[in-house]
């Protein structure tokens, strides 16, 4: 069977990002106040925020058209993300984990922008008065995926053989 050999027996963890984000950004519509920070631990509060750009809130006063731009973008990659997982073998398990987090996170931030136009967040990490812009589970997905990709990249590229004469 291809689909035990490659990397898409991984896409079990992106629909549990999915899943996870999906959940949780609807508990937090329900439970918290748009822009009112509820303290959770030191540096880091529950704050529920909308955010109609990407990351840092990148083009959220354009006009609109910023939705679609990042729907079929983030389509795009997923679709190249399913690609590359189909092409890796079971041995690349760190680097198939890494894309299934990251596949899960886009997809769950595209099923926000369109039934809504815009992404729940709602952690908001801070240290005296300076904050880390608010994000979710799927933003976390994304950036734990990438760590595991820039990992994997570094475990692979072991030290050259130097063979000149």
């Amino acid at each position: 069977m291809a689909f035990l050999s490659s990397g898409l027996r991984w896409l079990w963890l992106a629909v549990l990002v999915i899943l996870l984000d999906q959940f949780s950004k609807q508990l937090a519509v329900s439970e918290l106040m748009l822009h009112e920070a509820v303290p959770l631990l030191p540096s880091l509060n529950l704050m529920l925020a909308y955010n109609s750009g990407a990351a840092f809130s990148f083009l959220s006063s354009a006009s609109g058209w910023q939705r679609w731009f990042f729907v079929i973008l983030a389509l795009a990659a997923s679709l190249a993300l399913m690609v590359w997982l189909r092409r890796l073998n079971k041995g690349q398990r760190l680097q198939a984990c890494g894309l299934a987090l990251i596949l899960g996170g886009a997809l769950g931030n595209v099923w926000d922008r369109l039934l809504y136009g815009y992404v729940i967040d709602f952690i908001d990490v801070y240290y005296g008065a300076w904050h880390f812009p608010v994000f979710n589970i799927a933003d976390s997905a994304i950036t734990v995926g990438a760590v595991l990709l820039i990992i994997d990249t570094f475990m692979r590229a072991g030290p050259e053989d130097d063979k000149r004469d």
